[in-house]
């Protein structure tokens, strides 16, 4: 094949290398973008959008057995619910697709090459892929590394047969009638509820005292007692030893010492995600590494000349916005822009039943930090909006600083809190205070008017508890 030249090479396509390579066409740069599989990387192909996708089903599946037993005040009766989930898995593939051939349009759109196949380092600025077709050789002038992630193997459960990640568990053809998750984070227990809202009976296994814990005890608190409510069982300070003789059953040592077997169909493994830095080169150019992660700058450069790097593959937190975010931001300072990367205002977001939201410093992460705070915490339950959709529980919380009032940390727990992340984040970004929240008007009825009433309280004056 002939080589190819360009000034930017992408290697990944996942949310921050598609990004990257979208800017950069948009910019005038000459632009390749190497992917092993197809573009959109493990967030839209088996991760962020699948799940959702799955999530959904699950919780529209769930209200219909709801209203099948009559456990709703709405008045509404149906007959018993079935699910074809056959159908449920084609309509999410379809979803995929479609995402997939957009990205796909939006980078020839840009005039973005796509060459497909796994790349790797002969040296600093020149790659070779293995594509269907044979060895492709491309020269860059400037390399993005955008590899991202991928689950994290436990030795004692290594993937396959009945020990699956997330990515088989968004492929499964049919409902596992007992379903093992081991790691009660949030990717754990957001496909954990999804799966038990749809019939199998799940057992949540997590070596640490309590579930989700990067959350306060505040915001899991009403997961918590969802997840009690579904029937799903929660060992914590338990650990996995590894799968019976049969493989039909996970043997666990209980907080308490004691050997137990749980009988599972499927286990998923969901202990976290490891940044990939392995099958494409790193040898062979030597960068420095801030432990298992490519150690970057605050322009995302590495410690090679013309070499940058983004994502999951730099470190926590390991979000497709963020990549994102870096992606857009690489393109330009190659274009020739002054930019850096400083956000501490990106929101992380756990789709489990209720959602939480949190962006900045938690109350104890501000004391740590050495703020002296206020807070403003306006529930749920005095919100019009959340209760004629039935979802009172949770609240939204504020944290400011005590002697000027600018917001360091907001955090929510509540159905449909998610879409609520843009607004907190944006008060971070603009360096918002409580007076500034307070003092917009937020549209009513909406689960939105929470954030306002929060930094009202803050203030000492809530209007409506």
């Amino acid at each position: 094949m002939k080589d190819i030249s360009c000034k930017l090479l992408v290697i990944g396509a996942g949310p921050g290398g598609y990004i990257c390579a979208i800017r950069a066409g948009q910019l005038n740069i000459d632009t390749v973008i190497v992917e092993a599989a197809k573009v959109g990387g493990t967030c839209l192909m088996v991760g962020c959008i699948p799940s959702k996708a799955l999530i959904h089903a699950a919780q529209e599946y769930e209200k219909v057995e709801h209203f099948a037993a009559q456990r709703t005040p709405l008045g509404i009766s149906v007959s018993e619910p079935e699910i074809d989930f056959s159908k449920t898995i084609a309509w999410k593939d379809g979803i995929v697709s479609r995402l997939n051939n957009g990205v796909a349009g939006l980078l020839k759109k840009a005039n973005v090459k796509i060459v497909t196949g796994r790349a790797r380092f002969r040296d600093g600025k020149t790659v070779e892929v293995e594509t269907l077709t044979g060895q492709q050789v491309i020269r860059a002038e400037n390399v993005v590394i955008a590899t991202g992630s991928t689950p994290v193997e436990i030795p004692s459960l290594p993937f396959g047969g009945n020990v699956i990640s997330s990515t088989e568990a968004l492929a499964l053809q049919k409902i596992p009638e007992r379903l093992v998750v081991v790691g009660g984070g949030y990717i754990g227990l957001e496909l954990g509820t999804a799966f038990a809202k749809l019939g199998s009976k799940v057992t949540v296994v997590e070596a640490l005292p309590k579930i989700l814990p990067q959350y306060d005890a505040e915001l899991t608190r009403p997961i918590v007692k969802h997840i009690n409510e579904l029937g799903i069982t929660i060992l914590t300070g338990a650990k996995a030893r590894g799968m019976s003789t049969k493989g039909d059953a996970l043997l666990v040592e209980t907080a308490d010492g004691r050997d137990e077997r749980i009988p599972a169909d499927k286990v998923l493994v969901t202990v976290g995600r490891k940044p990939v830095t392995t099958g494409w080169g790193l040898e062979e150019i030597d960068l420095d590494m801030d432990g298992k992660f490519v150690r970057i700058d605050d322009k995302c450069r590495t410690s090679m000349r013309g070499v940058f790097a983004i994502g999951d593959v730099t470190g926590e937190p390991m979000l497709a916005h963020r990549a994102m975010a870096q992606g857009e931001m690489v393109a330009e300072i190659i274009a020739g822009e002054n930019r850096s990367w400083d956000k501490r205002a990106i929101a992380a977001v756990c789709f489990t039943d209720p959602e939480i939201v949190s962006v900045g410093f938690s109350p104890e992460e501000a004391k740590q930090a050495g703020h002296e705070i206020k807070i403003g915490v306006f529930p749920f339950a005095a919100n019009g909006r959340a209760m004629t959709q039935e979802g009172e529980e949770g609240f939204v919380r504020v944290v400011a600083a005590a002697g000027n009032h600018l917001i360091v940390g907001i955090q929510a727990v509540g159905q449909g809190v998610s879409e609520l992340s843009a607004s907190f984040a944006l008060a971070l970004e603009m360096g918002a205070r409580l007076e500034d929240i307070a003092g917009t008007i937020h549209a009513h009825p909406t689960q939105s008017e929470g954030f306002q009433e929060a930094a009202l309280k803050a203030l000492g004056h809530a209007l409506h508890i």
